[in-house]
């Protein structure tokens, strides 16, 4: 078995869906393995990873409508509003969704259906730095 890790650094602009497959797939394409597990693991509390539709852009805005409607910002049930009102809701979206993944690698490529992207969604509306770390294990 044969271990590798990688770090990519993302840059937001505020709440949206970053589309990481690219990166996913680059790292899975040169890690010389044909077989085995891709963990990503994102080190934050207010933004987290999912794999969704990456063919029609609207699922990623009804995700998003769902979510403001769900944990909506500056809910007064919050009290942990240090940083905004988007804050809190931050750290809810993350508990409610991921923050790690795993995919399989198989002959040597990440096995994502064909419809399926890896995204990197930002709770917070301020621009952020965020990383993510990649582990692949496999022969």
């Amino acid at each position: 078995m044969r271990q590798l890790q990688h770090q990519i650094v993302i840059e937001t602009h505020g709440r949206n869906f970053y589309d990481i497959t690219p990166q996913v797939r680059d790292f899975a394409n040169s890690s010389g393995l044909q077989a085995g597990m891709i963990t990503l693991y994102i080190q934050h509390t207010s933004a987290s990873l999912l794999i969704n539709e990456n063919y029609d852009s609207d699922v990623l805005v009804d995700m998003e409508a769902f979510f403001n409607r769900l944990v909506p910002d500056g809910d007064p049930l919050f009290i942990h509003t240090v940083e905004g009102p988007d804050d809190m809701p931050a750290h809810v979206r993350s508990a409610l969704t991921q923050t790690h993944l795993s995919i399989p690698l198989l002959n040597g490529a990440a096995a994502l259906g064909q419809w399926q992207g890896v995204f990197l969604y930002e709770h917070r509306h301020m621009p952020a730095k965020r990383r993510v770390l990649l582990h692949a294990i496999g022969e």
